[in-house]
C-alpha cells in the first residue's frame, strides 16, 4: 500500500485526528473512520449544518497490524457483525466496504435469523461503491498528515 489520499467528513476540518469511543458500534469498531471516495465523505459530511471534508495524506507505517477487506466476503461479514456487537480487535487499521443503512439493515436480519446468509448475499448489492478505512491505533493515526478542510460546495449540498 503506497502513499494515498483519504477524506473525512464531518462538521469541521480535523488537524488532529482522535480516536472517540462513542455509544453506538461501528462497523470496524472504534477509531477513525475515512475514505478514499470524496464523493462519499461529502455524503458524510452532509449530516452536519456545516458539512467540511478534512483530506489527509498517508504515510503507512509497514509495522502496523492491517487488516484489507479487498471486497466483501464471508470474513468481512463475520468481522464486522463482531465489532457491531461490540467485540475488540487488534488491529492497528481495518479497511474494506463499508455497510450502508441499508446494508446494515440486511445483517441485522441475518443476525437475528430473519434471513439466511445466503438471502444476505443476494440483498448486499450497493447502488455506489463504498470504502472505508478505519484507523484504531494511536500508531495508527500517526500515519495522517493533515493537507487541509474543506466546506462542501453549495451545488453539491442540492444534489
Amino acid at each position: 500500500m503506497g502513499k494515498m489520499t483519504v477524506y473525512h467528513g464531518g462538521y469541521e476540518a480535523i488537524r488532529k485526528p482522535k480516536i472517540i469511543k462513542g455509544r453506538n458500534t461501528k462497523d470496524f469498531g472504534t477509531g477513525f473512520y475515512c475514505t478514499i471516495i470524496k464523493e462519499q465523505a461529502q455524503r458524510w459530511a452532509m449530516r452536519y449544518d456545516t458539512p467540511v471534508v478534512s483530506v489527509y495524506d498517508v504515510r503507512m507505517d509497514t509495522s502496523l497490524k492491517i487488516l484489507d477487506f479487498k471486497d466483501m466476503s464471508e470474513d468481512w461479514l463475520d468481522f464486522m457483525i463482531a465489532c457491531r456487537g461490540g467485540e475488540p480487535h487488534d488491529y492497528d487499521i481495518v479497511i474494506g466496504a463499508m455497510a450502508n443503512d441499508q446494508i446494515y439493515n440486511f445483517i441485522a436480519d441475518y443476525v437475528d435469523g430473519i434471513i439466511t446468509r445466503e438471502q444476505f448475499w443476494a440483498l448486499a448489492k450497493f447502488k455506489y461503491p463504498t470504502h472505508q478505512i478505519n484507523f484504531c491505533t494511536k500508531q495508527a493515526l500517526d500515519c495522517l498528515v493533515f493537507r487541509f478542510g474543506e466546506e462542501v460546495a453549495d451545488d453539491w449540498k442540492r444534489r
